[in-house]
């Protein structure tokens, strides 16, 4: 049995967005190179050994970067970001999602929350960001960013 959730987002981010950022967001996603220096999500550590045999300890991978044919959830894996009239930006996430990664994909949703357009704001700071369902399951549950945490199912 596998524990996969399927991830959705269909945010309007806010205007103003740095370019640093922009373009370590389009990395996460698979829409770009990976850029000199990591911000939004800093470490990745994960201990294992390089092709030489030396102990690397940090292997940033981009968190929202599948595409094709989804493992469980069916349909396709999508990661879309436009820029917008004005310079804001609209992105579209739809990928498989394993509990291992929630640490890590959170750091990325918490930034996340920090740039969305307000109407994905509610009255009491919450964050609506998307939606996560469990690959068995027949409902969505909202994927909501509150006081900088990440309500995961």
């Amino acid at each position: 049995m596998a524990d996969i959730y399927e991830l959705f987002m269909a945010l309007d981010l806010r205007e103003g967005i740095p370019d640093e950022e922009v373009a370590e967001l389009r990395w996460h996603l698979g829409l770009g190179d990976r850029p000199e220096g990591l911000r939004t999500v800093a470490a990745f550590p994960d201990v294992a050994e390089d092709g030489d045999g030396e102990v690397v300890e940090d292997r940033p991978e981009p968190l929202m970067a599948g595409r094709g044919r989804a493992w469980k959830i069916g349909g396709a894996l999508v990661s879309l970001l436009e820029q917008a009239p004005g310079k804001a930006w609209a992105l579209t996430v739809r990928q498989e999602l394993h509990p291992d990664d929630f640490d890590l994909t959170g750091e990325l949703l918490r930034w996340l929350a920090g740039q969305v357009d307000d109407r994905h704001c509610g009255a009491d700071g919450a964050v609506h960001l998307g939606w996560t369902r469990f690959f068995e399951a027949d409902r969505f549950e909202s994927l909501v960013v509150r006081e900088g945490e990440v309500l995961w199912p």
